[in-house]
């Protein structure tokens, strides 16, 4: 397999952000009087950006467009302030970067996740100098699986989609690096199924981030 460049997922493939976004989650739903969620549950809600996990985690009886927006809201500001209490990068992470960084591939980021929050958990877990690009959800941009991220950060990369390894934990990650023309490469230590990673288009499933570097050799 041969590659360039690396876009990384941020949530379940970088980091482990899982509890503090549940813990935020959880503590709005407890101030809306609504039922809360185990950390099982949240993997499979994580991913698709907070509204929506906000809506998903939200009963449906209370999924009215002002509740959702009232709990949006307060799930980014309770979110915004704890988002760095329990997150860490998984064993390997930091390895991997210097690793891919001493071989001159080029690195990037690309979240669901706000562009203000995925910049501030990169910049707080991680050195100035790792990723060359680091994007998450802005105004006027589509949200992945839409291919059209992805490939403006291949052009700010200056490497061609076909020699761009797109890791991600997710089958949306797996369909956005397919919609791109990249390499879709799974994250078996992130939030989801080995199962989920294949079925949405994984050329290869990686059982740990160090992986990676052997792809490469």
């Amino acid at each position: 397999m041969k590659f360039d460049a690396v876009i990384f997922d941020l949530d379940g493939t970088l980091v482990d952000t899982l509890e503090d976004l549940a813990d935020a989650m959880n503590r709005v739903l407890s101030g809306e009087q609504a039922p809360v969620h185990s950390y099982a549950t949240y993997k499979l809600l994580i991913g698709k950006g907070i509204r929506n996990l906000v809506g998903q985690a939200l009963p449906p009886e209370k999924r009215s467009d002002e509740t959702i927006a009232r709990c949006y809201e307060r799930m980014i500001a309770d979110y915004g302030e704890h988002c760095l209490v329990k997150t860490r990068k998984y064993d390997g992470v930091a390895e991997l970067v210097s690793g891919l960084r001493a071989a001159g591939t080029k690195l990037a980021v690309f979240s669901n996740k706000s562009d203000e929050l995925t910049r501030r958990i990169v910049e707080s877990l991680f050195g100035p100098g790792d990723f060359d690009v680091v994007m998450g959800a802005q105004p006027g941009l589509p949200l992945k699986p839409d291919p059209t991220v992805a490939l403006l950060i291949s052009a700010r990369l200056g490497v061609a989609p076909s020699r761009i390894v797109f890791l991600g934990d997710s089958g949306i990650d797996m369909l956005t690096a397919t919609a791109a023309g990249m390499i879709a490469v799974g994250a078996a230590w992130g939030f989801r199924t080995k199962d989920e990673l294949v079925e949405n288009g994984a050329r290869a499933v990686l059982d740990h981030p160090l992986d990676l570097l052997e792809l490469q050799r």
